[in-house]
Order: structure tokens, then sequence, then C-alpha cells
């Protein structure tokens, strides 16, 4: 067994650590929520799986969009200011809801959903690396893994506490309100990050960084095979997640076995808190074994799981759903730590170009929604049953 030596963040960043793992919890909350906005626009539309699907992939789309200006934005500003940039993004899209449930059409929600997106990509952008490197490179997997941990506890949260409400039989609550109580709460967290330091990581690089041509990174980087292959297998590993995440309540509705309003707990507490335990558990196991070998193991998991969904197995196929939840969440800051590992002045634009990858999310849920309309929803398993194939292959690549 091959082990992991050092801190999991150094002494002098803890305070750094938990501020910059707040915004985990923060884009964790808004991505969930798309879950449930997935099933209560079908309700009150009365639109199809395929068109709600538009939700995901607006979304994501900023993400795909706003990437790489999100990186090229941290290299001439620093983290700091592309935190308190992305908070006001997300801020500004959050309040525009109460403009859209006004008007009452699906279209204007999406341009609320895309202006979200885009703050989320800059958060996103700013924290992955940073975290990365708030201790010794050896433990970067550990640390990264544990700050995703409160993400997955913002996933966790989201469903049980606005699925109740949007998804109750009355389909009566206003989706304006959560997100206005989110405006304003990030709103305050942009306003403790103006008044807060953040060390700017690798400040000696940082002239190195802004007079460094762009052109001329961005060439390395596509000639990097290590990130390359990360990029590809990020883009495969948010196809899976997040059409899983998308259709979820539905496929736990379409034979009758759970409402809507209580699908949205059982996201929250079955799938999304076992994501959330085993970012937690994975960030202690991969302090002591090469995280390359987790990420392996979890890897054949999902594709196991996933292909018990499309058998249509009964409890068999539950339980693999559940399954995917478990072994998939470590998957996400492993292949980030690994793809950013040694990439110096080059890592912020790195980062950005990894942020791009959840536009596979946006694919994933189309095409699954459209399988799911035209055949059956536990064929459409076979969407991230292939997405997960392709990560353990990039797993067995680096081992």
């Amino acid at each position: 067994m091959q082990t992991t030596k050092g801190s999991l963040v150094s002494r002098q960043y803890i305070l750094p650590f938990i501020l910059v793992s707040s915004l985990f919890f923060i884009w964790g909350f808004a991505r969930s929520i798309l879950d449930v906005l997935n099933k209560h626009f079908q309700q009150t539309m009365e639109i199809t799986i395929a068109r709600s699907s538009m939700i995901q992939a607006t979304t994501y789309v900023g993400y795909f969009l706003m990437a790489i200006p999100a990186g090229l934005f941290l290299t001439r500003f620093g983290y700091r200011k592309g935190v308190i940039t992305g908070l006001l993004l997300f801020a500004a899209g959050a309040f525009l809801f109460i403009p859209c449930e006004a008007n009452g059409g699906f279209e204007f929600f999406l341009i609320a959903l895309f202006i979200i997106g885009c703050g989320l990509v800059m958060l996103e952008t700013a924290a992955n690396p940073y975290i990365t490197e708030l201790g010794e490179k050896s433990t970067a997997a550990s640390r990264l893994n544990l700050a995703q941990a409160f993400n997955g506890l913002g996933c966790l949260l989201a469903p049980a506490l606005v699925g109740r409400f949007l998804l109750s039989p009355e389909g009566d609550g206003s989706v304006a309100l959560p997100y206005s109580i989110m405006g304003a709460a990030v709103v305050c967290v942009a306003l403790i990050f103006t008044r807060v330091k953040l060390p700017e990581i690798g400040k000696d690089n940082l002239k190195e960084e802004k007079n460094e041509n762009v052109g001329a990174t961005l060439l390395s980087l596509l000639k990097n095979r290590v990130f390359i292959t990360g990029v590809g297998a990020l883009f495969f590993y948010e196809i899976a997640e997040i059409s899983i995440n998308s259709l979820f309540i539905n496929y736990v509705t379409s034979d009758g076995w759970l409402t809507p309003a209580t699908a949205a707990v059982v996201l929250s507490f079955g799938g999304l808190g076992l994501f959330f335990l085993a970012r937690v558990i994975g960030s202690g196991v991969m302090s002591k074994v090469k995280a390359e070998k987790v990420l392996i193991f979890c890897a054949v998991m999902t594709v196991i799981g996933s292909l018990a969904v499309i058998l249509n197995l009964g409890i068999v196929s539950r339980i693999g759903l559940f399954s995917c939840y478990a072994f998939e969440a470590i998957m996400f800051p492993t292949i980030f730590a690994i793809s950013v590992r040694g990439l110096g002045s080059a890592t912020k634009l790195a980062s950005s170009l990894l942020m791009m990858t959840p536009l596979g999310g946006a694919v994933g849920t189309m095409i699954m929604g459209t399988v799911a309309d035209a055949v059956s929803i536990s064929t459409s398993f076979a969407v991230p049953c292939c997405a997960y194939t392709i990560v353990l292959i990039y797993s067995l690549t680096r081992r």
C-alpha cells in the first residue's frame, strides 16, 4: 500500500481553507436545486423531461462560455477578486428570479440560470486550485476531497429544504423565494470576502503569470497528456453525475415508488447524503492510499451500479442507483488534483479549462432526457454508464 505524507492543511492557511471551503457549500447548494427545478417546471409548466433538461443545459453552457474568461480574470486580478465577482454574479442571477416569476416564461428563468452559471464557474475556477495549494503537494487530492465534502453538504441540504417547498402536492410554491434568500446570503458572503485578505498562493509567480503569453500557456497545456486526459475524464464524469441527479426524481417516481416531494428528501438524505459521507471518508482514505488506486476501485463500482439500473432489476437497480452516488463522490476532486499537479504558473488557466467540463452535464442530461421520453427512464441510464466506463479507462491509465 502506497501512502501519502504531510499535513492536510498548512497551519498558516487554516483560515483561508475554512473561508474558501464555504464557497464549495454555496455552489453545491445552487447546483443541487437545479434537480428540484427540473421536476417543478415539468409539473407547473407541463413540459417534457427533454425540455426541462434545458435548466441544466443553460446553466452549464454558462460554465463553458465563462470558464476561460474566469481563468484570465484570476490571472490578472487574483483569487479574492475572482471570488467576490463570482458571488455578485450569482446574486444577480438569483434576484432575477423575482421578475422572472412575475413574467412566468420558462425562457426568462433560463437567462437567470445562465447568469448564475457564470458566477458559479468563477467561484469554482478560483476555489478548486486554491485549495490544492494550501499545503503539501502530496496531500492535495485528500485536501480537495475534504473541501469538496462541503460541496456535498450543500448538495445534500438543497433538495430537502427546497424540494419539500416546490414539489408540494399543491405545486404552488414560489420559486423566487428560495432564490431571493440565496441571493441575499451570497451578498453577505461577498461582503465578508471584501474584508478578509486571502494570501495569493504562488505570489512569487504572479508577475510571471501576468506577463506570460496566454497562447503559449494554452499550447503547453494542450500538449500536456496528463492534463488533457484529465479534462476528458472530468467531462465524462460530469455527464454521469449531473444527468443522474437531474433524472433521479423522475426515476424514483416513475413506478409510483415515491411521490415527488418525498423523492426530493430521499435525493437529499439518500443519494446526496451518501455522496457527502463518501467524500469525507475518501479524504481520509486518500491520506493513506494512493489517490489513483482509490479512483480505479470507485470507477468499477459506478459502472456496476449504473448497469444494474439499466437492467431494471427492482430493488437491485435501486441499490445500484445509490451506489453510484457513493462511489462517484471522490471522482471530481481526485481527477482535478491529478490534472493540475505541477502546472505552476499555468494552474489558473488550467483550472478554467477544467471548469468548462460541466458542459458534459448539459449534454448528458439532454441525451438522457430524450432517451427517457422515447424509450424508458431505466434505459436512459446507459448514458451515465458509458460515461463511467470512460472514467474507468482513464483511471487505469493513471495507476
